[in-house]
């Protein structure tokens, strides 16, 4: 890190400050007056307490003096240090932030001030999910585990942002501009200081704006004046590169206008949101529930985020503390009904995609769904019915209607289908299940449907089917656990389902098809790390190496993709290692397609990483030449991978 400015102590030392900035952490008390803006900080601190990880890697990335230098040193620097101010901006403005609204009574502040720290809140949270978009994780050596956790916290910084109301970057950008000068514009000499700073044309403080901010001695400047300064400087900008908007000729006219920020953070301010009564938010996430289910101690939580509690190795209630007897998750019927009543009453979105026979398309406007709903709510019933064809013949027309259009897949999941459906999945009678299984399967392509099947509690029955299905069943239970895996949560239910054992033995013993379901769904799986290990304990290294060596198959792309991903969790590295893959990608590097080789290198670079016996064994076997040639003519990433590889290896010889 050097020539940044910025170490990994100095990043972390600034996260603790934010951290202690909390309402919590400072002791204050939780009375009325805070009520207002308690959620708001609770949910930033606990984001921001997930970027730990992420800076305590590159902490041991500077301490290390930094890993492989990337093609381009120069720009590569250049490029994280320009993140690493931005980084602080963004968590210097949380700090500030968080202080303001801890220290917030409403018995003796307007409305107007309670308005702008709301605006603030948006402010903050677009600054902060902007900056994690930018990482420049190969230049860290960011681990994939930490880059999955910042991926899942961009994430919930991106909806909150939603929620606080829509606006655009440029009065974000001004918004916040205000809430730096508030923080620290105070100096004698900030005139001079603002003069030097590049204000870019989007509206935003250049990124070294910190390290110039920090020189400025404290005094009793005007901030107004210093803000307005910046803000008809943006403006100029902006103008020049649109003539149609007009130009500030004079700093008399522009002095002549309201103030810039006060109107932007006006248009920006969000109606007075509803409040979510405490029952019906998950003590993990601080959101509302969807599917609630209750542990052991009588506690209740959302599925998802207890699921992944416990998946981390946790044996305690996380609200309780007390240990967990057992780790039963038990459906919380009566909460779950609730909370659906209340969001109804409140025109809260729910996963249904019909509202007043009409669907909400990706842009937020609306269409009319087109289907006969009086047939299909008849070929519902008869799915209940009790004559076996008569079921059997419903399933084959639900599964029909399913695969022909969006409209009849929201028609056919509100006519109340898919719980019954997920009930057929246990029958005896091959054909209604391999019917009910398909039909589940386009029912979820829809999008909001993935939420009404998840909460029918449709993933046990599939894996059922996956396990003791016909192969037609199998095949599309294994797609069917692919496409609802498409939602993040979702990865979390399915894999503590038993569902990765059951896929990894269709990858070994399925139809070609089946193979090739079973392996996109089990990619899609292990992207988050709770399921490498499952998926490693259930055999899946033994499954890929023979996709890789038998060209029968002819599935060595799929293999390749699906270790890439597992290659980063340690119980992984030692089953590839083990199973002496390590000669089979040194030989792909010289005779595999430009994705084989693109892949066989990011494998080997993340087997060889903080690990010299693994960098010695491929050294041995020949992996120099093969990985030269990589460097020099394989694809962008692979030249990336096989570059860092080959500087390891340089670096081992020298020692």
């Amino acid at each position: 890190m050097a020539g940044s400015g910025i170490s990994g102590v100095v990043l972390l030392d600034l996260l603790r400050d934010v951290l202690t900035a909390g309402p919590a952490a400072s002791g204050i008390a939780d009375d009325d007056a805070l009520l207002l803006f308690r959620k708001d900080c609770t949910d930033l601190v606990r984001r921001i307490a997930l970027l730990t990880h992420l800076l305590e890697e590159i902490r041991e990335f500077d301490g290390a003096g930094g890993l492989s230098p990337p093609l381009d040193a120069s720009t590569s620097s250049s490029a994280s240090s320009s993140w690493l101010s931005d980084l602080v901006v963004a968590l210097r403005v949380t700090k500030h932030l968080l202080l303001l609204a801890g220290n917030f009574r409403s018995s003796s502040s307007s409305d107007g001030a309670a308005r702008r720290i709301s605006s603030q809140f948006q402010c903050v949270t677009w600054k902060l999910e902007n900056t994690l978009s930018s990482i420049p994780y190969d230049h860290f050596g960011i681990s994939e585990e930490v880059q999955e956790q910042v991926e899942l916290v961009r994430s919930q910084l991106r909806r909150a942002t939603e929620r606080y109301g829509s606006s655009n970057s440029k009065m974000l950008s001004l918004a916040l501009a205000q809430m730096l000068d508030e923080e620290i514009y105070q100096g004698q000499s900030v005139d001079r200081v603002i003069e030097s700073l590049h204000i870019q044309k989007s509206g935003s403080i250049d990124d070294d704006v910190m390290t110039k901010l920090d020189a400025i001695p404290e005094g009793n400047g005007s901030k107004r004046r210093h803000v307005k300064l910046i803000h008809q400087k943006s403006e100029r900008f902006r103008n020049s590169s649109d003539p149609s908007e007009g130009f500030l000729a004079n700093n008399d006219e522009a002095d002549g206008q309201d103030d810039l920020a006060t109107n932007n953070l006006e248009l920006i301010k969000k109606p007075d949101p509803v409040v979510i009564p405490e029952d019906f938010l998950c003590p993990i996430s601080l959101e509302l529930m969807r599917d609630p289910v209750i542990v052991a101690t009588g506690q209740t939580y959302e599925r998802a985020f207890i699921q992944r509690w416990i998946d981390s190795g946790n044996a305690t209630c996380p609200k309780t503390r007390q240990k967990l007897e057992n780790f039963t998750l038990t459906p919380n019927y009566v909460l779950r009904s609730l909370i659906t009543q209340w969001c109804i009453d409140h025109n809260i979105e729910q996963p249904t995609g019909l509202t007043n026979g009409k669907i909400k398309k990706s842009d937020g406007s609306f269409r009319d769904v087109s289907g006969d709903i009086a047939a299909i709510q008849a070929l519902v019933c008869k799915l209940s019915s009790q004559s076996t064809e008569e079921r059997r013949a419903a399933a084959a027309e639900i599964r029909s209607l399913s695969k022909r259009s969006t409209d009849n897949r929201v028609l056919i999941a509100e006519s109340g289908a898919i719980p019954i459906l997920v009930n057929l999945l246990t029958t005896e009678d091959v054909l209604t299940q391999e019917n009910a299984v398909t039909s589940i399967l386009n029912l979820s392509i829809f999008e909001n449907n993935k939420g009404l099947i998840m909460l029918a509690g449709a993933v046990p029955s599939i894996v059922q089917v996956l396990r003791n299905g016909s192969m037609e069943a199998k095949e599309n239970a294994a797609a069917t656990l692919f496409s609802l895996a498409l939602a993040d949560e979702n990865k979390i239910i399915i894999g503590a389902s038993g569902a990765i054992p059951a896929l990894v033995e269709l990858l070994q013993t399925g139809s070609s098809r089946g193979k090739k379901d079973a392996a996109t769904a089990l990619f899609n799986l292990c992207i988050y790390q709770g399921n490498k290990g499952r998926a490693v304990r259930a055999g899946i290294i033994t499954a890929l190496l023979k996709m890789l060596t038998d060209s029968s198959i002819c599935m060595v792309d799929e293999a390749l993709t699906i270790m890439s991903v597992l290659a980063s969790h340690q119980e992984a590295k030692v089953a590839i290692v083990r199973a002496s893959t390590i000669p089979i990608l040194i030989d792909l590097l010289r005779t595999g397609l430009p994705r084989n080789k693109e892949n066989a290198a990011a494998i080997l670079l993340a087997l060889c990483k903080r690990d010299t016996d693994n960098l010695a064994c491929i050294s041995r076997l020949g992996a120099v030449i093969p990985l030269t040639e990589v460097a020099t003519s394989g694809t962008e990433r692979a030249k990336r991978k096989a570059t860092s590889l080959l500087e390891h290896l340089r670096k081992l010889q020298q020692i």
